[in-house]
């Protein structure tokens, strides 16, 4: 008990002493970091330029007269950015002597090029006539579907693609069951059958039996 209670008053005489270093230590890193943001060219105040410690949600904006101030520790980066100004940091040296920095931060136009816009004057009467008559109208989807599915398109595309895997399978199907309908048995002769030749007129006429290309 004795033991412990000799630790409990050594900690007690030590901590407030710790505690007051650590202190010390931190009021010394905190630096107030004050000045005024300018423009480069003619050293004009620029208001509304935000001030703000990188990887920190911690900021502070300039007033009217492009002046600020704000709390920072020794070591930190600050950024200065605003719309039509290139953004500059500023890094707080970590070796910085007392708890005040002043600083004039001047800040350069950032130049924007936009693509170049040709303004033309308004078309007479018989421009407009002109034009309006001899303008290519896209077609439409319905133009364009129409167009895919006509009779002409349709037996090109019949003609010079190869089956798919579902037609092969389906021709192999029907050859192989006329095959078997006529197993054991002589397979009838289609030169007589009107209907055959029919089928074989239309053929000739569509140009199925054409050398291809």
């Amino acid at each position: 008990m004795n033991k412990f209670l000799r630790y409990f008053l050594l900690l007690a005489v030590i901590f407030p002493f710790a505690a007051k270093a650590q202190f010390e230590n931190f009021k010394d890193s905190v630096v107030q970091l004050y000045g005024v943001v300018m423009t480069a060219d003619s050293l004009k105040g620029i208001p509304g330029v935000s001030v703000v410690v990188k990887g920190q949600n911690r900021g502070t904006i300039t007033s009217d007269q492009g002046v600020f101030s704000i709390v920072v520790i020794k070591g930190d980066e600050i950024e200065f950015t605003s719309i039509g100004y290139k953004a500059k940091t500023v890094i707080i040296p970590s070796n910085l002597e007392g708890n005040q920095q002043s600083i004039v931060q001047l800040m350069v136009n950032d130049t924007i090029y936009l693509p170049a816009t040709i303004i033309k004057p308004r078309p007479s009467r018989q421009q407009f006539e002109r034009d309006f008559i001899n303008t290519t109208v896209p077609d439409d989807n319905l133009s364009i579907a129409r167009k895919n599915t006509d009779a002409a398109t349709r037996r090109v595309l019949l003609s010079t693609l190869p089956a798919d895997g579902r037609e092969a399978s389906n021709q192999y199907l029907k050859q192989y069951a006329q095959k078997s309908y006529y197993s054991g048995q002589v397979a009838p002769m289609n030169i007589f059958n009107p209907f055959a030749w029919n089928e074989f007129i239309k053929a000739w006429k569509r140009g199925d039996y054409k050398k291809k290309k």
